[in-house]
């Protein structure tokens, strides 16, 4: 059975390039506009993993994350950070992977792959 990739990001090109990228890979896409409306949607679904945008509008990314028990998730960002910072965000149990944007479209399945232990 595929397993289920929900994406949560406000931008809509990057949604679709994720679902175009994931689902070539075999996985079921979701997607989500904003942490409030993964938040919404999450407790209906049954997902693996999560792949979450670091700087959305609404509920700050950090608020959102620690209300998410249970399921992998993984940053998107377009932001650089330090080691420093990216280590600070990884530090919590569920977050698996921290991707920068722009990213490698044969990356991304991989890591991905990875994140959900295909």
């Amino acid at each position: 059975m595929a397993k289920t990739i929900m994406i949560v990001d406000d931008e809509p090109d990057n949604v679709t390039t994720v679902r175009a990228v994931l689902s070539k890979a075999g996985y079921k896409v979701l997607d989500a506009k904003n942490g409030d409306d993964c938040l919404r949607k999450l407790p209906k679904q049954n997902v693996d993993l999560v792949l979450m945008d670091i700087m959305m509008p609404g509920t700050p990314v950090r608020e959102v994350v620690e209300k998410i028990k249970g399921t992998k998730i993984a940053y998107l960002s377009v932001v650089r950070l330090s080691e420093a910072e990216r280590e600070e965000l990884l530090k919590s149990k569920n977050i698996v992977d921290f991707i920068q944007k722009p990213f490698d479209i044969d990356d991304l399945a991989a890591r991905v792959k990875k994140a959900v232990g295909d």
